[in-house]
């Protein structure tokens, strides 16, 4: 019998192999243009000075061309510096650190919900099996009104609530910025159930005495993507307003939402979401080029509404005895991840290496002219992004990303852990996630961070950003003083 060829699949390490093949494609065009300059370079090196100094003599110019070239050359840059977008900075940010007494561990959760819902032990059971799962841990935090038993979910409760949260985040960004409220130019105010009146960029407004000429806007009804739509917003007025700072507050107040109800898709989010809330400096300012920690490099925004079973997947309604709650339909998941894949499709080009692109490309086009049983190729993201800030919306929703997108145990660290200590806290808790990332020490200049969000509607966006320097493990972050016990393990199910 001849001897059997060796399994070349084995013998050489394919990653090797990949490694070289996006190296390559990744640098194509400096590989072809050095061999160009340096072949130039020796030619002009074998001529002799005499040789040099008669080339340089046979160039004629004449004093209008060159009047006429210097111009038309500082009328294109002067354009392309006129048209090109501002640089927008992310100074700094601070996230709302709730105290303990506010602090809901498993054990008072289930024990309020026993005597909320003592009618009803079904919805009990399913309240507590889904505790078990949910990935949360026992130091998240629900408002002072929830604590009561029933719950009071008054307007006044619900406003010393929204008072607490942002006041604190506000005063703690004040504090790490140096920032005085008479510099802000722009406020954005995201919460997306409780919209009182006047509003409550107003609450803000009134509270630190802002300017008058002030440009204030408040969002509301657009669920836990509505903090990257904020910064989507900044950015739009910052390319306008020269020399600006503005301020974006996202958080979500639980008071008057808390469902206090039987049905079982409305009483998911008593289980999940949790206090919190985050105060983020931008600015489009050159003096703040070299203290801001990130500058915004895209925003991409995808908005499945049209479709119906999108737009109710997420929705406000009332159950049969007349209670509020939200209706969290059995179909979020999937609804997510075509939001997810369209949201991938638009943001994929602005930031994929050459060397996934092509692949990408190869593997479509073998899809749809050989066989269109081929396995679709999933870009490695990987390969662009050193950070995920995945919204810290449950578990099976964090699950389902690092599956998709093929992210480590480290890539999905931040989103899970920042579930475990404060929950879901809606459109804050990319921030809290991004601090988790800081106070681990992980963030050097120059690393690339991509924060995606889901929201009602149905919403997926996008927002990457780039750090501007190496960030130095904060003092003052909500992290500060639990960081060293993280990561910690998370079962799949906490027996109660």
């Amino acid at each position: 019998m001849p001897p059997i060829l060796p399994d070349f699949s084995n013998s050489v390490k394919i990653k090797y192999v990949k490694l070289g093949y996006q190296y390559l494609v990744n640098h194509i065009l400096y590989l072809l243009l050095i061999p160009v300059m340096v072949g130039i370079l020796i030619e002009v090196l074998r001529l002799g000075p005499d040789e040099i100094l008669s080339l340089w003599r046979s160039l004629h110019f004449d004093t209008v061309q060159i009047l006429c070239s210097s111009f038309l050359v500082i009328f294109i840059a002067t354009v392309y510096f006129m048209s090109k977008p501002r640089t927008i900075y992310l100074v700094d940010y601070a996230c709302y650190k709730p105290p303990v007494t506010c602090r809901v561990p498993f054990s008072t959760f289930m024990e309020h919900s026993r005597l909320i819902l003592k009618d009803n032990p079904k919805s009990v059971e399913f309240q507590m099996r889904i505790l078990e799962r949910s990935g949360l841990g026992e130091e998240t935090c629900l408002p002072p009104a929830i604590h009561y038993i029933p719950p009071k979910p008054t307007m006044e409760a619900a406003r010393g609530e929204a008072e607490l949260v942002i006041f604190s985040a506000m005063d703690s960004l004040f504090k790490k910025t140096g920032l005085k409220p008479k510099d802000i130019d722009i406020l954005i105010v995201n919460c997306s159930l409780f919209s009182p009146t006047p509003s409550l960029s107003a609450m803000v407004i009134n509270k630190y005495k802002l300017r008058s000429n002030i440009k204030s806007f408040n969002l509301s009804g657009m669920g836990c993507s509505a903090g990257l739509i904020s910064i989507d917003l900044a950015r739009d007025i910052l390319q306008v307003h020269p020399n600006s700072n503005a301020v974006v507050v996202s958080t979500e107040i639980i008071t008057p939402n808390y469902y206090q109800g039987n049905e079982r898709a409305m009483l998911l989010p008593n289980c999940l979401f949790r206090m919190g809330g985050a105060a983020i400096l931008l600015s489009n300012r050159r003096s703040h080029r070299w203290l801001a920690k990130y500058r915004l490099v895209h925003v991409v925004r995808t908005h499945k509404g049209a479709d119906d079973k999108a737009y109710c997947c997420v929705f406000e309604q009332e159950d049969k005895e007349g209670k509020v709650g939200i209706n969290l339909s059995k179909d979020l998941m999937a609804i997510a991840g075509e939001a997810l894949k369209s949201n991938i499709t638009t943001i994929g080009p602005l930031v994929l290496p050459a060397s996934e692109q092509l692949l990408f490309l190869m593997t479509l086009i073998g899809r749809k002219i050989f066989n269109p049983r081929w396995k679709p190729y999933i870009p490695d993201f990987k390969q662009a992004f050193e950070h995920f800030c995945i919204h810290a919306g449950g578990r099976a929703v964090i699950d389902e990303l690092q599956k998709n997108l093929q992210l480590s145990a480290e890539h999905v660290e931040a989103s899970r852990m920042t579930l475990h200590r404060f929950g879901n806290t809606s459109s804050s808790s990319l921030w809290y996630e991004l601090g988790y990332i800081e106070a681990k020490g992980r963030m050097r200049r120059g690393d690339r961070v991509w924060q995606i969000a889901f929201g009602s509607g149905f919403k997926c966006n996008s927002a990457v950003w780039k750090c501007n320097r190496t960030i130095k493990t904060p003092t003052d972050s909500p992290w500060a003083d639990c960081i060293d016990r993280y990561p910690v393990h998370i079962p799949e199910v906490v027996k109660l």
